[in-house]
């Protein structure tokens, strides 16, 4: 195996237990209070401390419940500016790179994701300036190349962070699956891939709250994905919290 690939995405030791059985409930309840909390404008890092604390969180459940949190006007605008799948047709479109392609690895692979307040899927996994291939690499690009092309866009630009380690390889694959395929794609490293996709006036494939908190278009393609092509994943569903009477 190659000393920059690791085997699956899927997950840490310790997630089927922090993520299963009794601790579902306490994350439950710990995401409605911390959605509660930004409802009503407490700063989101202090309201997932306070939160954390008082459920007595493991750190990656605490970065789970931030990520599947958001307050009511924050889902209410991201939806306003959410297009269907099937309105991507002669769109250009940006992809948040990495964003996309874990999350599906994840999927692949078994690991841990979530269905969030906002609707998004997400996983927790947490890079920290180093991407490692999996062996679902290759996989995951091609699910969601054919996924795209069948609503047949006009072009894709693929972002990739250049500051990650091994950015510059997954760029390649993506160039090499899409030559492969004769598709309209991409790929470049940038150092804030960010601030491009929020100011390049292209519609946005990213779960990225940052991204979807500005006034980009963008389409929800992981869920998508998760829902059509992965049933049998692990996948925890919040969707509903925000639903929920106070």
């Amino acid at each position: 195996m190659n000393t920059h690939e690791q085997r699956h995405r899927n997950g840490h030791l310790n997630d089927r237990a922090l993520f299963s059985g009794n601790q579902l409930l306490h994350l439950h309840d710990a995401v409605y209070e911390l959605c509660w909390l930004l409802n009503r404008g407490y700063a989101r890092h202090s309201a997932i401390q306070l939160v954390g604390d008082h459920h007595q969180l493991a750190k990656r459940q605490r970065l789970a419940i931030s990520r599947a949190a958001c307050s009511t006007v924050n889902r209410e605008l991201r939806n306003a500016k959410r297009l269907e799948i099937a309105q991507i047709k002669d769109r250009h479109l940006v992809i948040d790179g990495f964003n996309l392609i874990i999350s599906v690895e994840t999927a692949m692979g078994g690991g841990l994701l979530l269905r969030c307040c906002d609707g998004c899927v997400r996983d927790i996994a947490s890079i920290h300036g180093t991407y490692r291939l999996v062996h679902e690499t290759r996989q995951a690009i091609e699910l969601i190349g054919n996924a795209l092309q069948a609503f047949s866009p006009a072009s894709v630009l693929w972002l990739f962070d250049k500051p990650v380690s091994n950015s510059g390889r997954l760029a390649e694959m993506v160039r090499t699956i899409a030559g492969a395929h004769c598709w309209n794609w991409q790929a470049e490293l940038i150092d804030n891939p960010d601030q491009v996709i929020l100011n390049g006036g292209k519609v946005a494939i990213t779960s990225d709250s940052a991204i979807l908190d500005g006034k980009v278009q963008w389409v929800n393609l992981g869920a998508y994905l998760i829902t059509n092509h992965f049933h049998e994943s692990w996948l925890i569903d919040f969707s509903d919290v925000l639903n929920e009477p106070e």
